[in-house]
């Protein structure tokens, strides 16, 4: 459930040609915006003021954007220019058939993947605008349990080490396959060396922090 208080509610269609007209997109993917979406609702706009909120922010306002869909395999890259290219911090709810999906862009475009819309959970939570903006990154990109005492981290330090945990998990599957289809026990030796050293290196991300 996405719960934020009533006086932030907004709930306005944006007429979709409107919107993507003023976006500098490709013409693929000004396509697939035409073709995939379906129409564009702004949920609700976070303020320090409709949130009583008494600490200043860098950030001035918070929008949660609806995306309606018209198929669920929709292009990530729309997402991104769309935040890129708006002066606001953006929370985007892709909604198909009745599955939801959140994704915000901090660097790059996280996504939580789609669950049944009763699963779906967002809070604002802190003092402030940019708190607030930081727990939606919590919420919505950083995975639970990747690492031991992840709390002592700051959010980014905490993405930086889920990048390096995910690639090195990825690349320990490749590695096993790889050593498991190797006919060779030269390489097939080499490979279970290397394999070795990226299961060290993983147990040590995963419990030790200062790694």
């Amino acid at each position: 459930m996405i719960e934020f208080p009533t006086t932030t509610a907004v709930q306005k269609r944006m007429p979709k040609e409107a919107f993507y007209r003023h976006l500098s997109l490709t013409k693929a993917l000004k396509e697939k915006f035409v073709t995939d979406v379906d129409r564009i609702v702004v949920e609700n706009s976070l303020t320090k003021e409709n949130l009583n909120l008494t600490a200043d922010s860098e950030i001035k306002e918070i929008l949660l954007l609806s995306i309606f869909l018209k198929k669920q395999d929709f292009d990530g890259k729309i997402l991104e220019a769309i935040a890129r290219q708006n002066p606001h911090k953006l929370v985007f709810l892709m909604v198909y058939e009745g599955s939801r999906e959140l994704a915000l862009y901090h660097g790059k475009l996280y996504r939580t993947g789609w669950v049944d819309t009763a699963e779906l959970q967002l809070q604002p939570r802190g003092v402030s605008l940019d708190g607030i903006w930081e727990s939606f990154i919590e919420q919505i990109a950083l995975q639970t349990e990747r690492a031991e005492n992840m709390d002592a981290l700051s959010v980014d330090e905490r993405l930086a080490l889920q990048e390096q945990i995910g690639k090195l998990e990825k690349l320990i599957a490749k590695t096993e396959t790889a050593a498991w289809k190797e006919q060779q026990p030269k390489k097939q030796f080499e490979l279970y060396t290397r394999l070795r050293g990226y299961k060290q290196e993983l147990e040590k991300l995963k419990g030790d922090k200062e790694a």
